[in-house]
């Protein structure tokens, strides 16, 4: 072995930055999405930079990556730099190679010529997707000796893939490092390249990569590659799911410390893992809470390398599992917080990868978006108003941009209407968790009304109805906790905890909770569009409980059935009543579970509202962990009408409730697929998170 390279190292005060889960959203037993953090260290100067731009851009990384060392104070790429919006290969070249520091907001599909190129990028940059709509098709990135400074954030790198499985000739990588450091890999989508998805090689340390779908690829992240024991890297909260090798190799690792990841094998595919995470060489690591599905040979080492496993969960693995020798403590260069191995698989389904939510708000180009204006609701008196309904109440008519109702935590027993003439309103619950701030009541199709003009029926049962474009919930929970058994008299037992009838509603980590016909996604008319996007989610239900005439996207969320009130298990998850020549519902890469009973939930049927044989309801179900909970014929008929003469259809999933094609169980075609993608389904509006 050659001489060590000697290197400053400096524990971080543990009080100045949260790691592992993020800020606003931090609570046990809680789905969590990312982190955005804003550098503590900041001057004066930088601060008032800071203020006047998105959390988004300002973030800065955790883990290794966040370690003063080698002259490098953390990790916030391009920060200090102008914020630029690119969408050719030329502008992203000539801004990621630059001299001075930029963050490079990639907003469209860049497709790279030629096929693996490795866009050079420079020190001191940020360059992150536009929402879900930054690609880079067919090329990557390269950060050569001395490069530091650099964030890669919330990008899909996708496609340099040559037909070769195991390509000796293409080295087509997604991310590759050859002597970089201060390196921080978060949020992106990796997937089919001709080479390894990322290569951490020759010496390149203080580098962590978070949070990211790293996926269909036969090497998928490499590390090292030199006989120095140099390296220092953090891997955490990342889903590897069908790869065959590197899930990472370590070699020569000083420090690897792997927490809170998901590795995944899915049986009966063409793709089946060789191992899972390796320690070669000198390599000291730490393996902490992460989950290994179906992987065989899941943790193994070199005699010389060691590795201290903690609290890893382990299911139809095989093969070589090891551990040995001493490493070191993570806490000692550091903090970080640990989730629930258990959790570890929905959890990341659900937050990998790209968020609607980052790098959105830069491409307002040269214009700047009028300032929010912000209404604080507490229960005790300490805000603006004491109910939430008195703050959307207070918001002028036709307010020409965002109002905010910050909603402290607590429990707000009432119903809420947003009306057609309030446009552009964001509820915001601000405690840690979304289980903080809950918006409920109880009222049923069936209920009838105090002033006796008869009942609410289904629509007007709703806890929450928003009847105003451009509305958007995150970080709270809607619910209605109408109490079937204690009302089996009543006729008329469907309870909305969630109506939305306009268009642009994006929901961004919220909980909506209910039984019976919980979310109603419809629009304001049946000519009227109405796009709905919720991500980063969970839906709880049982009969019908996501319906109505909407072009809604449901992804990385979790939808949860739950037993009808006599604790029998049957129930159908969506319902549509989708207009002939629109899009129905899209359900995509999501988890649908549930303490049920097996085969006792049919994934949707047609709702043909008020025997409206024009309509033509649709459900695609793609790239979905189904539990055994669903039928195995998933779609059922509604009311005289054959789910068979509407769209119903899937891609792609997995898990013991999913199933091969038949005439009972259509699936999609490759073709068919690339026509029903997220970005068909809201024609043209990108989510921007405000």
């Amino acid at each position: 072995m050659s001489e060590h390279r000697s290197r400053a190292r400096h524990r971080r005060p543990a009080t100045l930055l949260a790691v592992g889960l993020p800020l606003a959203l931090a609570g046990a037993g809680v789905t969590m999405y990312g982190t955005d953090f804003v550098s503590p260290r900041a001057t004066a100067a930088t601060a008032a930079t800071a203020a006047a731009a998105p959390a988004w851009a300002t973030a800065t990384a955790d883990g290794f990556a966040s370690v003063d060392a080698l002259g490098q104070n953390g990790t916030y790429g391009g920060r200090d730099g102008r914020t630029v919006t690119v969408r050719t290969q030329a502008d992203l070249e000539r801004y990621a190679t630059a001299a001075e520091p930029y963050v490079i907001v990639v907003a469209g599909t860049i497709t790279m010529s030629p096929v693996g190129k490795e866009i050079k990028v420079a020190s001191d940059k940020t360059i992150v997707g536009s929402g879900t709509s930054g690609h880079i098709v067919g090329g990557g990135f390269f950060l050569g000796p001395g490069v530091h400074n650099v964030i890669i954030r919330n990008l899909t790198i996708r496609d340099a893939y040559q037909g070769i499985w195991n390509d000796k000739e293409h080295d087509f990588d997604a991310i590759q490092m050859d002597g970089a450091h201060h390196v921080w890999i978060d949020h992106n989508d990796l997937r089919n390249m001709a080479d390894g998805l990322i290569d951490v090689r020759k010496d390149s340390t203080y580098v962590t990569v978070s949070w990211n779908r790293l996926s269909q690829n036969n090497k998928t992240f490499g590390i090292g590659w030199t006989e120095n024991v140099t390296t220092d890297i953090t891997i955490h909260h990342n889903w590897i799911r069908e790869t065959e090798q590197r899930n990472p190799s370590t070699d020569n690792a000083a420090h690897a410390h792997l927490y809170n990841n998901f590795l995944e094998d899915v049986a009966n595919t063409g793709i089946t893992s060789s191992y899972g995470n390796y320690a070669r060489g000198g390599t000291r690591m730490v393996l902490e809470n992460s989950s290994f599905q179906g992987i065989r040979n899941p943790v193994i080492k070199d005699a010389t390398a060691t590795i201290v496993q903690r609290g890893n969960v382990f299911s139809g693995t095989s093969g070589r599992n090891e551990s040995g020798g001493t490493a070191f403590d993570p806490k000692a260069y550091y903090p970080y917080t640990l989730d629930k191995a258990a959790d570890v698989p929905s959890l990341l389904k659900s937050g990998t990868g790209p968020r609607a939510t980052i790098g959105t708000t830069a491409t307002a180009a040269s214009t700047k978006a009028a300032a929010a204006t912000t209404l604080t609701v507490a229960k005790d008196g300490t805000g603006q108003y004491r109910t939430v309904q008195a703050a959307v109440n207070a918001i002028p008519a036709n307010n020409p941009s965002r109002v905010v109702v910050s909603i402290k935590p607590g429990t707000y027993r009432e119903t809420v209407k947003v009306p057609s003439d309030k446009p552009h309103v964001t509820f915001q619950g601000t405690g840690g968790s979304r289980k903080d701030t809950v918006i409920v009541y109880d009222n049923a199709a069936g209920t009838r009304k105090p002033d006796g003009s008869g009942t609410y029926g289904t629509s007007g049962s709703a806890t929450v109805a928003v009847e105003a474009d451009d509305f958007q919930a995150r970080n709270l929970t809607i619910s209605n906790d109408f109490d079937e058994r204690a009302n089996q008299s009543l006729s008329g037992h469907q309870a909305v905890a969630l109506r939305t009838a306009a268009d642009r509603i994006l929901l961004d980590g919220v909980i909506v909770e209910g039984d019976q016909d919980t979310l109603l996604l419809d629009t304001a008319a049946k000519d009227k569009l109405g796009r709905v996007r919720v991500t980063g989610s969970y839906i709880v239900g049982n009969v019908d409980f996501v319906f109505g005439r909407a072009t809604a996207v449901i992804d990385r969320s979790v939808i949860t059935l739950k037993k009808r009130w006599d604790g029998t298990s049957a129930g159908y998850v969506t319902a549509p009543s989708t207009a002939a020549n629109r899009k129905g519902f899209l359900i995509a890469d999501s988890t649908v579970n549930g303490a049920v009973s097996d085969r006792s939930f049919s994934l949707g049927r047609p709702w043909h509202a008020g025997g409206d044989a024009s309509l033509d309801p649709q459900t695609t179900v793609r790239n979905t962990t189904l539990s055994a909970a669903i039928r195995t014929t998933p779609w059922t008929d509604m009311s005289g009408f054959s789910w068979k003469d509407d769209r119903f259809a899937e891609y792609r999933n997995t898990g013991p409730g999913s199933g091969p094609a038949s005439s009972n169980r259509p699936h999609l075609t490759d073709t068919q697929a690339a026509d029903q993608e997220i970005t068909d389904w809201l024609s043209g509006w990108t989510p921007t998170a405000s």
